[in-house]
């Protein structure tokens, strides 16, 4: 056969062979779980989107509901008071925000194969409080379970406890993992309870555990609650063996937590704005201190004159922390009789600091030296015979006052040598 032969007969070919045609891939839908009708009878609706499915609970509470000793309808006015005092605070929401308190149950505490099997949200609406609970009917659902949040459609302010450091990190790793089938998470406002109740009942709580809180600060006392530890385990099994009764019991402890994180943002937000609210002087203290870390000195001092008004000098270490913000504002002689105060009621690391803002005080300020002298000389003996103290602060603390005293005395004393109090006793 020729050579052009040959080309004719490919040529043929060629004609003959047709393109094959793409097919469009058809997304095949996630079968229900063969345990749905056991959820359902326990109470749960189901819900269906793009993604697959997911089951859900929805209670409301009428506005007076009490929770332990707080009726959550004081929420409005726990925003209302925020957005009157203008101060910025970690606990203060974003008013061009929904408002919504949020909790999670988890199969594990952490690792990328760590599921979110359990989200609830409480919003407040016109006339009373939603409560929406979303469970997870398996891992083939979780895309389904995490759209049907609506964290994707518009930003709140989430309250949380922990949340900062444990719920949103586990809702965003989830996310990730889910990122090719969901549009992206939002940012969220966050305010997370757990460090506001550390800043406000520091020294007075032995643990911060949500349950330790609500009895002691919320009036609230959990009857019949399962364990928290419990929580995954009873969720494995109800997916395993479709048994509800006890997965209920997980939404119940779940639904206690969120009424709680609303119980506890109204108590706090009263401690921390209304002056007429009474609370121990470590408390009012603390709030105080927060405050002035903050820079907000005129309600910080305000805070302390109203703690000192009702407790006097039985908490020194309210005069400890008025002592700087007196100074800061120029008030010297003020200022000298609240370091004294606490000089004379602390121990440890405070009452050196006390007695050193006093010899910088009577030194610098009121220039009396003599009592510069004599403070210089008490903290120095503190120094020696002090046992809460760290040797490294001790260290420290012993050099500044140890050259303090020389520049004092070369006031006192001019033109003479001078050896210091702790040269004369090494």
């Amino acid at each position: 056969m020729s050579y052009e032969q040959k080309l004719m007969q490919m040529k043929k070919l060629l004609k003959k062979k047709t393109v094959d045609k793409v097919v469009p891939e058809v997304k095949k839908e996630i079968p229900a779980p063969s345990y749905e009708q056991q959820w359902l009878d326990a109470g749960l609706t189901k819900e269906q989107n793009e993604h697959g499915i997911v089951y859900k609970r929805i209670v409301e509470y009428h506005s007076d509901h009490r929770h332990g000793d707080i009726v959550l309808f004081g929420l409005k006015a726990t925003v209302d008071e925020w957005r009157r005092s203008g101060e910025p605070h970690p606990l203060s929401p974003d008013f061009s925000k929904p408002l919504l308190f949020f909790d999670t149950e988890t199969t594990g505490l952490k690792g990328a194969g760590t599921l979110i099997f359990l989200m609830g949200f409480i919003e407040q609406t016109a006339s009373s409080f939603k409560l929406t609970q979303y469970v997870l009917p398996g891992p083939d659902h979780e895309a389904a379970f995490l759209y049907a949040s609506d964290l994707w459609k518009e930003s709140a302010t989430l309250v949380t406890y922990n949340g900062k450091s444990f719920d949103v990190p586990q809702l965003e790793t989830r996310w990730t993992m889910n990122r090719n089938v969901l549009p992206p998470l939002l940012t969220h406002t966050q305010i997370d309870l757990l460090h506001g109740s550390r800043r406000i009942w520091k020294d007075e709580m032995g643990t911060f555990r949500l349950p330790a809180i609500e009895e002691k600060k919320l009036g609230f006392k959990r009857e019949g609650d399962i364990p928290g530890h419990m929580a995954p385990i009873i969720y494995q099994d109800a997916v395993k063996n479709g048994r509800a009764e006890l997965l209920m019991k997980v939404l119940d402890h779940n639904e206690w937590d969120i009424l709680s994180l609303v119980a506890l943002y109204i108590r706090s937000t009263d401690l921390l704005l209304k002056t007429e609210v009474s609370a121990s002087a470590v408390t009012q203290t603390n709030i105080g201190k927060w405050f002035a870390d903050l820079k907000s000195y005129e309600r910080s001092k305000l805070i302390f004159e109203q703690s000192i008004a009702e407790y006097g000098v039985d908490h020194p270490m309210t005069h400890f922390h008025l002592g700087f913000i007196l100074k800061r504002e120029q008030a010297y002689q003020e200022a000298v009789r609240s370091f004294t105060i606490a000089s004379t009621g602390l121990t440890g690391r405070e009452r050196i600091i006390a007695l050193e803002e006093l010899a910088k005080l009577y030194e610098h300020r009121v220039k009396e030296w003599e009592e510069a002298n004599r403070v210089t000389k008490e903290a120095i003996w503190h120094l020696q015979v002090d046992p809460e103290l760290s040797e490294r602060f001790r260290s420290r603390a012993s050099n500044a006052f140890a050259k303090r005293e020389i520049r004092i005395q070369r006031k006192l004393f001019p033109g003479e040598a001078q050896e210091t109090t702790s040269g004369a006793n090494s």
